[in-house]
């Protein structure tokens, strides 16, 4: 999710119903060398807590650094990730590389639990490879360094994204340890969520790429819990937030730069929708506000007036 949760974002996902967010991936290295960039992704409001801040890097030190440096400035929680698959990451050694030397992770946790009284959480994967998951040990490793919780993207790193997550190893984490453990992979709906908890005995659901596009999903599963069908967005409410969304970023970011990353978010906002397609294929070509405000408001008048046919 590097690049898609920032502050306007995870404000939306509060909106409809998220109780915890994440910041983007922070590097340890850029926190510590004062790099702007890196500053930036802890921006945060009032509204945007309790608020989780997701640091990444090697070196456990420097990690540590990064972690006092974050409660310093506010973070609710410290995760640290040590699942990502991305080659410009892992080939750092951090990130899922991680899982490859649970010495490594070790040494990490013992050093950064020392430097933030904050609660601190691990983000993994199943391990680095099929037919070498190690997520057990990790974990279990996590629980005796005092991590405050587990979440596990049961997919390992060479998988990356592909084929379909192993809900079952999340039930192997959640036998082996005491502390939470929170499922994250495949869930896209309310009743995805109940499910997992129900397979694997976890204690919390994590959604990532499920909220592209689809903050509603918070909405959903917390009506699934409850045992209620949540509603389907209306066609005025996706608009809306739409239109919220890039204002906000445009306000951000500026009209160009804002413009350009919110591109992204629109493909998401429209996927599934009826001509979502050609619709798409016409906004991305549009750099001025005005004008991509106005595709917008007639694509969503053309649905309402199909539907009332």
């Amino acid at each position: 999710m590097a690049g898609i949760t920032d502050l306007i974002f995870r404000t939306v996902a509060r909106r409809f119903g998220s109780a915890l967010c994440f910041t983007e991936m922070v590097s340890s290295n850029g926190l510590v060398r004062k790099t702007a960039r890196s500053y930036e992704y802890l921006e945060s409001s009032p509204e945007d807590r309790p608020l989780g801040v997701q640091i990444f890097g090697e070196d456990p030190r420097v990690l540590s650094e990064a972690a006092r440096i974050v409660t310093d400035r506010g973070a609710d929680l410290v995760d640290i990730n040590m699942g990502c698959p991305v080659k410009k990451v892992v080939k750092t050694g951090a990130g899922g590389a991680l899982m490859k030397d649970p010495r490594a992770v070790a040494a990490i946790l013992k050093n950064v639990r020392k430097a933030t009284p904050l609660p601190l959480t691990i983000k993994i994967r199943s391990g680095w490879k099929r037919h070498g998951e190690n997520a057990v040990e990790i974990a279990t490793i996590a629980e005796s360094c005092g991590v405050d919780a587990v979440i596990l993207h049961p997919r390992t790193v060479e998988q990356g994204f592909s084929d379909e997550a192993r809900w079952d190893d999340i039930a192997r984490v959640k036998e082996k340890v005491s502390i939470p453990v929170v499922g994250s992979g495949d869930v896209r709906r309310g009743h995805d969520a109940v499910k997992m908890i129900e397979m694997t005995g976890c204690d919390g659901v994590m959604i990532g790429r499920g909220a592209l596009g689809n903050p509603w999903i918070f909405r959903d599963i917390a009506g699934c819990f409850e045992g209620k069908h949540a509603a389907e967005p209306t066609l005025k409410e996706r608009e809306d937030i739409i239109r919220w969304h890039l204002e906000k970023t445009i306000s951000r970011s500026g009209e160009m730069a804002g413009m350009r990353k919110f591109r992204k978010q629109l493909l998401w906002y429209t996927k599934g929708l009826r001509e979502g397609a050609q619709f798409r294929k016409r906004a991305v070509s549009l750099d001025d506000k005005d004008e991509i405000l106005e595709a917008v408001h007639k694509y969503f008048e053309s649905l309402a007036i199909r539907e009332e046919a």
